[in-house]
């Protein structure tokens, strides 16, 4: 009987560290589902990282290739930085209470990153022009890229030296995304919702761009 009662002990023991055993490989085997979620999520981040930072890669080599002549830079920057002001004071309509810390289209977009409701108002400008963040990305970098040897042209001087902007962004711009993006710039000046401003007004979001992008 002692003998049934220490083999019972035993092999309740034995069940007993199974079960330790079993339930420290659970917990492991949790841990390393974790860990595996973890690096998971990082690498999908990164990999998104990467290929963003390849398209903006591609967009920066496409802008610095365009073929234009001067004067066509000349044009295509002038719906460029209509658009970028136009942006920049649409949202200050919607944003009175900001105008002071909002001097620039730089300052909106380093704000809407953290500010909801700035990115709120940010998102319905775009809507509005019908304009994606993409777009505005393609526009910023080919104000970056040529705004420091461009000059405005009015949309009298434009039309007298090109009939057809539109023909030419197609025939001469290959990237897809910067084809798009000035397009749609066009798009919008052309629908007349762009509005006026100064020189000064041009220099300042000229120089507060670049230096955000820096």
């Amino acid at each position: 009987m002692n003998h049934e009662n220490t083999a019972l002990i035993s092999l309740k023991e034995a069940m007993k560290r199974v079960d330790n055993k079993l339930q420290t490989l659970d917990a492991q085997f949790k841990e390393l589902d974790i860990t595996k979620d973890k690096l998971t999520q990082q690498f999908e981040h990164h990999s998104k990282t990467l290929a963003s930072q390849a398209a903006q890669d591609e967009i920066w080599t496409a802008v610095l290739a365009l073929g234009f002549t001067s004067m066509e830079l000349n044009i295509l920057y002038s719906y460029v930085i209509e658009v970028l002001i136009c942006l920049h004071t649409r949202v200050l309509q919607k944003l009175p209470d900001l105008v002071r810390s909002l001097p620039t289209l730089a300052s909106v977009l380093r704000r809407k990153v953290k500010n909801k409701h700035v990115r709120t108002v940010w998102e319905s400008v775009l809507e509005e022009y019908g304009l994606q963040e993409r777009d505005v990305t393609v526009l910023c970098t080919f104000f970056i890229a040529h705004g420091d040897k461009a000059e405005h042209y009015a949309a009298n001087v434009r039309q007298m030296y090109i009939k057809d902007v539109t023909f030419m962004i197609t025939n001469m711009v290959k990237n897809q995304a910067l084809q798009d993006g000035l397009l749609r710039a066009v798009q919008v000046i052309e629908k007349g919702k762009a509005v006026r401003t100064s020189e000064n007004q041009r220099a300042s979001l000229k120089e507060l761009i670049a230096s955000a992008k820096d």
